[in-house]
């Protein structure tokens, strides 16, 4: 087995959360060398990233304001932006019952409470970035089937390739960071243990377009049986799009998906309503069923886990990637701090822990909460959900609390002024 020169930093996993975790590694220290490792091919993206052809049925991501902070001081959010769709307003609202919330960028002085991405847009700019930098080398496909800690440092085993044509090393790390999903085979091998809610919902995934604009407008409706959002998508060959996230009971989900297209904007357009007018095109479906997943441990000595690998939270909310990000940008800060120390001590790594456990606990509460409360349909959460709506409505400042969570800035701005000396990643 080939034994391969070492690394500073190995991300497993090429997904959003670990490009942009190399992307802000790099550009707080261009002296390391990080090994970016991906399962799936990642060839270098054709042409330039402005010929970028949008797609109906593409998935997406809600970038909250605080994540464009990030974006930004890492010199990634002007190319970003040239395919993202603004939020200028969140309208929350339960159904059957008055009242509501709106949140409203220009009452934050603001130019948008958020932006919506196609996540292939995201994925073309990041690696097509990433391609640039000399200090990323990129593993793909290639796959770590485990994680073996050595005296400062770590050693990976990786098998590159597909199907017959593979070859098997050692790889030496100071640091590996695993962001291989939700599911996560290295957590697992590591012996971390999880706790798991199941919420047992599935959430059903498609865009949606509508015979009028929505207005840069994103819309959370709060029914008996589960949420529904719909963010703002730009228009797509005349389309008014959206991109919806539907929560259902899961024994609901698998007759939904069987519906016809006509059929299940039929049933849609009971539970959402007409904001937008009658319901034009149904896209591709996906569903996915519903868990709040954490990690029992997030760092040992020389490993740290990120992404959906260290928490994975219910869609509904829009806060899985935005969390992510911070966590990106918060391990970052620590290992600046203590660049005197080796990379990957257990110190500092648990210095990261310390930093983000509250920005983490915010956020998973708020999202938990925001599920389990307007998932039920007995009188007394219907009334706590009434009284919450009046609050937002009548007392600025539970508004205000409410609108720093969503949009992700109560503990960006620390994260996103420690990049900005660093200047842009060009």
């Amino acid at each position: 087995m080939k034994i391969s020169p070492s690394f500073d930093v190995a991300i497993v996993g090429g997904g959003m959360v670990g490009a942009s975790l190399a992307a802000l590694m790099s550009a707080m220290r261009p002296d390391w060398q990080i090994a970016l490792i991906e399962a799936h091919p990642m060839p270098v993206p054709e042409g330039s990233a402005t010929l970028y052809q949008p797609s109906f049925d593409a998935r997406s991501t809600a970038i909250a304001s605080g994540s464009v902070d990030l974006l930004a001081a890492s010199g990634l959010w002007q190319q970003l932006k040239q395919q993202a769709c603004p939020i200028e307003q969140v309208h929350v609202s339960d159904r059957g019952h008055f009242g509501g919330a709106v949140i409203d960028s220009r009452a934050h002085g603001l130019e948008a409470v958020g932006y919506v991405l196609e996540n292939a847009w995201m994925g073309k700019v990041l690696l097509s970035h990433l391609h640039t930098l000399s200090n990323v080398s990129f593993l793909a496909p290639a796959k770590v089937e485990r994680i073996t800690p050595k005296q400062n440092g770590a050693e990976l085993s990786v098998v590159e390739g597909l199907g017959e044509n593979t070859s098997a090393r050692k790889l030496m790390v100071s640091l590996a960071v695993i962001a291989d999903g939700a599911n996560s085979p290295l957590r697992k091998n590591l012996g971390i243990d999880t706790q798991v809610e199941n919420y047992h919902q599935h959430a059903i995934i498609s865009n949606v377009s509508f015979d009028r604009t929505h207005d840069h407008r994103a819309y959370e409706r709060f029914t008996d049986e589960g949420p529904l959002a719909l963010l703002p998508l730009l228009d797509f060959e005349g389309a008014h799009r959206s991109a919806l996230v539907w929560t259902v009971p899961s024994e609901d989900s698998e007759s939904l998906m069987a519906l016809s297209d006509e059929m299940f904007a039929k049933q849609l357009q009971q539970r959402f309503g007409f904001r937008l007018g009658m319901i034009s095109r149904v896209g591709e479906r996906s569903a996915y069923p519903l868990q709040l997943t954490s990690a029992c441990e997030q760092v040992r000595s020389n490993v740290v886990l990120m992404g959906n690998a260290a928490h994975f939270l219910h869609p509904v909310a829009g806060q899985g990637f935005n969390l992510a990000l911070r966590d990106c940008a918060s391990l970052c800060a620590s290992l600046a701090e203590d660049a005197h120390l080796p990379l990957g001590n257990l110190t500092t790594l648990l210095k990261y822990v310390q930093a983000q456990k509250l920005d983490q606990q915010a956020t998973v509460g708020f999202s938990d909460s925001v599920t389990k409360l307007f998932s039920r349909s007995d009188l007394p959460s219907a009334v706590l959900r009434q009284l919450g709506f009046l609050g937002l409505e009548l007392v600025p400042q539970a508004s205000a609390l409410f609108s720093q969570q969503a949009m992700g800035r109560a503990a960006i701005q620390a994260h996103a002024n420690g990049f900005a000396h660093k200047g842009d990643l060009g």
